[in-house]
């Protein structure tokens, strides 16, 4: 793993690179909504959560923390749920709403909902080897996310191969935004840091691989996609030799000192 020895922080995304759900949100919200009285297709479910999702994210930005007033992440969440049932056809009744998404809430913060993806345990343990072992390195969490995150990480184990994590929320910047990966810098806590020196890595062409390289970052993309697929779609920006299907593949080419950066 030759070629991160120009790198003194490795930072990485959460949702579908570290971590992945281990069923889609609209068969557990059934599951869930089923235990309140509120039954409703799964299929139904899945595609009202996706179309809250991108709502909640279009009208309030960061979990509502950049919104005016500003919005507790907790009503965020608790909003996205009801406008998920309400559109599936099993509106949850006013008096049951705060406990099913606080309950919903809780259990997304465990390995019940989440699990390692492919490789992902791996490389943290090999990175973890190879900066005590070589030049030193710091490995962070850098994600879009609500406070939770690093409950989540500790409840997954991942918290033993982390040296920080920081969460859109709590630092008021959301990927691709520069200030986050700046604040990044400054929590991993080394000196006179460059932005050459960092490598970011993720599943978000635009939020991870394009918001990593234009505050001057190395950076590296988690795709299931064809590189034709994202050349098409966010341009000749994204590198060829930098995408890669999944962090087993990634890992395996950094050990076969196959990655130039």
């Amino acid at each position: 793993m030759r070629s991160l020895n120009r790198f003194r922080l490795i930072t990485f995304d959460v949702t579908n690179t570290l971590l992945q759900f281990r069923t889609s949100p609209g068969k557990q919200y059934g599951e869930i909504g089923a235990l309140f009285g509120a039954r409703c297709d799964n299929n139904e479910l899945a595609k009202n959560y996706k179309a809250n999702w991108y709502k909640m994210n279009r009208d309030y930005p960061n979990f509502g923390r950049e919104t005016s007033p500003r919005l507790e992440w907790q009503h965020w969440w608790r909003q996205l749920i009801a406008g998920t049932f309400a559109e599936s056809g099993a509106p949850i009744p006013a008096e049951k709403l705060e406990n099913f998404s606080n309950h919903l809430l809780e259990l997304y913060k465990t390995s019940i909902c989440w699990q390692p993806c492919n490789g992902s345990i791996d490389l943290l343990k090999q990175l973890r080897k190879h900066s005590q072992t070589g030049k030193p390195c710091r490995v962070g969490v850098v994600a879009n996310f609500d406070p939770r995150l690093d409950v989540l990480l500790r409840n997954t184990k991942l918290d033993q191969y982390l040296d920080f994590a920081i969460n859109s929320y709590a630092v008021k910047a959301e990927k691709p935004q520069a200030a986050i990966f700046e604040r990044a810098m400054v929590e991993s806590g080394l000196e006179n840091l460059k932005p050459q020196e960092c490598l970011h890595i993720g599943d978000g062409p635009t939020t991870d691989y394009l918001g990593a390289k234009q505050v001057g970052w190395h950076a590296a993309l988690v795709h299931e996609k064809s590189y034709s697929y994202l050349e098409k779609k966010y341009g000749v920006d994204i590198n060829r030799k930098h995408v890669f299907p999944s962090l087993y593949d990634f890992h395996k080419k950094l050990t076969d000192d196959a990655v130039v950066w």
